[in-house]
């Protein structure tokens, strides 16, 4: 496959937040009446929050580093493009029910550095004219959750293909494994990890169902987990043959849905480069470590780890993923499997 990847877009991981503005998140009830939602310091735990019925969802194009601040996006619509974005912490948010959301709470800087705006990357979902206390404030853990959220995941059960044309569940995978990949034939796997989170908002998988991208069973991943299309005929009219497309861009609510509900197991496949690998039959994407999914490595392991990073900036795929507006209809799933078949 040629290699499509200037060294521009490998250098830095481009990911598009959606957000909420934190203006539209106040305090209903509590220490800091009518304020909004804001920086770690000025939070209060057992203040009740309520988000506005006028609030939106805001797409925001963030390129992100090894350690934050991030950078919002030249071409990005929301915020001030070339603005340091700082991830200042994850909260916790407990309803009337006694559910709990999560959220991360970004701050936007300008120049001088002073506070140019607040956003909110819900983790769940938070509902308009609802009530939510606030729990607690972690102001460490804010990184290792947007990796969990940028990182390409499997579901335990996935049937990954061995480089023996066997196929092993991927919770039965251990380092040193030989898989199948598409670009470098077998391929020893150099870690694999673990993790267990709520099936909710954006940890809620998604499930494209047997047959239909070719896929020989259902197949469920995390939703920005990224699949692998040759297109013989481009009927989607991307301007090219192979694609990568997230899971979430493609749900339409019957051959590919999204599970909420319950917990998940998410596993994430780590070799020497970024590789496409077969899973229920149709080619998916590895794990890429790069600066959003490294601090889901493990401390012990992470300094043998990190030296794969130059490999793995050369072996990046973000420049044949398609732009989502080419999938926001309900039919792109079904294009997607009749242009692979001619």
């Amino acid at each position: 496959m040629t290699d499509p990847r200037p060294d521009a877009i490998a250098q830095r991981s481009v990911q598009t937040l959606r957000l909420l503005r934190a203006s539209h998140l106040t305090v209903s009830a509590g220490a800091n009446l009518n304020d909004p939602l804001g920086i770690a310091d000025e939070l209060m735990p057992e203040d009740v929050y309520r988000l506005s019925p006028l609030a939106r969802v805001e797409p925001m194009r963030v390129l992100v580093r090894a350690t934050p601040p991030f950078e919002i996006a030249r071409d990005s619509e929301t915020g001030m493009p070339g603005a340091a974005l700082h991830l200042d912490a994850r909260v916790t948010l407990m309803a009337a029910d006694g559910s709990t959301a999560e959220a991360l709470v970004l701050v936007e800087t300008d120049r001088q550095d002073d506070v140019a705006g607040v956003w909110v990357l819900p983790i769940s979902p938070l509902q308009p004219r609802s009530d939510y206390v606030l729990v607690s404030i972690d102001r460490d853990g804010g990184l290792d959750c947007f990796a969990q959220v940028a990182c390409a995941s499997f579901t335990r059960g996935t049937r990954i293909t061995m480089a023996t044309g066997a196929q092993v569940p991927v919770e039965d995978l251990r380092p040193g494994d030989r898989i199948l990949t598409r670009d470098d034939g077998p391929q020893p796997l150099r870690w694999i990890g673990q993790r267990t989170t709520r099936a909710t908002g954006l940890f809620a998988p998604v499930l494209i169902r047997a047959g239909t991208l070719n896929n020989a069973g259902d197949l469920v991943v995390a939703p920005d987990h990224r699949l692998f299309i040759y297109q013989r005929a481009d009927r989607l009219g991307a301007g090219r043959a192979e694609l990568m497309v997230r899971a979430r861009h493609l749900v339409n609510g019957t051959s590919i849905v999204t599970l909420e509900g319950g917990h998940v197991d998410y596993f994430h496949m780590l070799f020497d480069h970024h590789q496409i690998v077969y899973a229920e039959g149709i080619a998916a994407e590895s794990t890429l470590l790069d600066t959003a999914s490294r601090a889901l490595l493990p401390e012990e392991a992470a300094p043998e780890l990190l030296a794969l990073l130059p490999a793995h900036r050369r072996s990046d795929f973000r420049a044949i993923e398609v732009q989502e507006s080419l999938l926001d209809r309900p039919d792109a799933a079904d294009l997607l499997r009749k242009s692979s078949l001619g």
